[in-house]
């Protein structure tokens, strides 16, 4: 198969080119009843906004220039079978969960993961097991997890269907992930990866193994987060012995939408393409512009480059040496006109692009605008904010959610919340990753990490009375031990 074909970019624009006329959805029409006033580049992208018309294909029954694409994207990736989504990551993650468990069914979960990984044991009614990530001291955040955590909640949880984990994590950094893989597989338990910040680790060094690379089973990466794709454009990968991949394609049409839009497909069909025609030169380029950045990036006074020799290239984390924690560093870059992808107590995290050869990036532009965002703001001793992820090695829910469903729901201020059940999700946004789930024990360094971020300065979804530093508890008459 020829990679530099995009089959079915190339048949959109063929149908555009005939300048059909819309009997059909959707009801712009190809764009001619778009607004002119508010067009701002609208009305020529249209024309390639189409549905499952003749030479189309359609999305849930690919038979011609859909499943040519997707017949591209694996053998690129070397699986089985892979999979356009038009969802995000999070329509691929919730279908690989229901497409590996059932009610009751007990997963073993990374608990760092994205909150989409939790909807999803939810939406299968499964009961999981949470697994406590490691911790960096230097960067303050929370990693993957170890072998010898998983081999503990194996050895407890030996009935469990599957290990969810997330690779990498959300700062590029990477772990021992062949060895858990090889462990669950001498059980027979599948291992679903959430790579969606990983999408282009399959063209090589420098570049960290892809999950595929190690053997996951089912692989879900966000394309549209490194790869040039549109927004909600994401990959899924199959390659498993132990997974129906006829269930995976029944949940990924019960899942995504029923109208997938067109224009993301095409830009799926792009991404793929220009991921595949990377060469060392190419690979060699983006390095060396990255090593460059990093150099410049190092002489301004107030922040330091971190670095790991088991990271994503692509991510850049910046930690503040100065008196600004790193949401006070992120609002100074956003009036200078630079946005980066997030901040934390410490740290503020740039996402950089994957450059072909002689493609260039405004990164002499960013080290004059950063000089001046930080301008008067000097190299200091200043004491890291303490980690606000502390979660114990192995730790399962205190109440299901069928236990949970019935209870009585009340709000505790922080200094009475430690021993109780939390009964909402508490999710710092970005990254996504919860902080706290309904029916997991809240112990006093979580109420701590809260206290952190509020102070800091971060956003969250849900916690609605959180600035009053109040949670929701569910009501019930045991108190239980706060203690780890």
């Amino acid at each position: 198969m020829d990679q530099k074909e995009t089959p079915l970019l190339e048949a959109l624009v063929r149908h555009s080119e005939k300048k059909p006329i819309s009997l059909h959805v959707p009801g712009h029409k190809y764009g001619s009843l778009f607004p002119i006033e508010k067009d701002f580049g609208f009305a020529k992208f249209l024309q390639l906004d189409a549905t499952e018309l003749t030479g189309l294909d359609d999305l849930h029954s690919p038979e011609g220039v859909i499943l040519a694409a997707e017949r591209l994207l694996a053998e690129l990736y070397g699986v089985k079978e892979s999979f356009f989504l038009v969802n995000g990551s999070t329509g691929g993650n919730l279908a690989m969960i229901l497409a590996a468990i059932k009610e009751d069914d007990i997963v073993l979960v990374q608990r760092n993961c994205h909150k989409s990984i939790l909807n999803g044991i939810e939406l299968a009614g499964g009961n999981p097991v949470f697994l406590g990530p490691m911790l960096d001291e230097e960067w303050q955040v929370a990693g993957g997890v170890s072998i010898e955590t998983v081999e503990e909640a194996i050895y407890l949880y030996p009935h469990a269907k599957a290990i969810i984990v997330t690779y990498p994590n959300y700062y590029g950094l990477t772990y021992d992930l062949k060895s858990i893989i090889n462990v669950a597989h001498q059980h027979d338990i599948p291992v679903l990866v959430d790579e969606a910040h990983g999408a282009h680790f399959i063209v090589g060094r420098p570049f960290p193994l892809s999950a595929v690379e190690l053997g996951a089973d089912i692989t879900v990466q966000s394309a549209h987060k490194t790869l040039p794709a549109m927004t909600m454009g994401s990959f899924l990968h199959f390659n498993s012995q132990l997974l129906s991949v006829d269930t995976l394609k029944y949940y990924l049409r019960v899942i995504q939408s029923s109208s997938p839009s067109y224009p993301i497909l095409a830009s799926l069909d792009v991404a793929r393409s220009y991921l595949a025609s990377f060469n060392q030169y190419d690979l060699d380029y983006t390095e060396k512009a990255v090593r460059l950045f990093k150099q410049e990036l190092s002489n301004i006074e107030g922040v330091k480059v971190l670095e790991s020799g088991n990271g994503d290239l692509l991510k850049l984390t910046l930690q503040s040496t100065c008196t600004l924690n790193g949401f006070d560093i992120q609002k100074r870059m956003e009036q200078e006109g630079v946005f980066v992808e997030l901040a934390d107590p410490n740290n503020v995290l740039f996402v950089l692009p994957l450059l072909k050869q002689d493609q260039e990036y405004p990164f002499a532009l960013v080290i004059d605008k950063l000089t001046r965002a930080l301008k008067n703001e000097f190299d200091q001793v200043n004491e890291q904010r303490d980690v606000f992820f502390k979660k114990k090695p192995v730790s399962p829910l205190l109440l299901s959610g069928k236990q949970a469903k019935n209870l009585e729901i009340e709000e505790l201020h922080f200094s009475e919340a430690a021993g109780q059940i939390c009964a909402e999700m508490i999710v710092p946004y970005p990254p996504g990753i919860p902080l706290l789930y309904p029916g997991e024990l809240i112990d006093q360094a979580d109420l701590e990490s809260l206290n952190l971020l509020l102070k800091s300065g971060a956003r969250f979804q849900g916690g609605e009375a959180l600035l009053e530093r109040k949670i929701k508890v569910y009501k019930i008459q045991k108190e239980f031990s706060s203690g780890g």
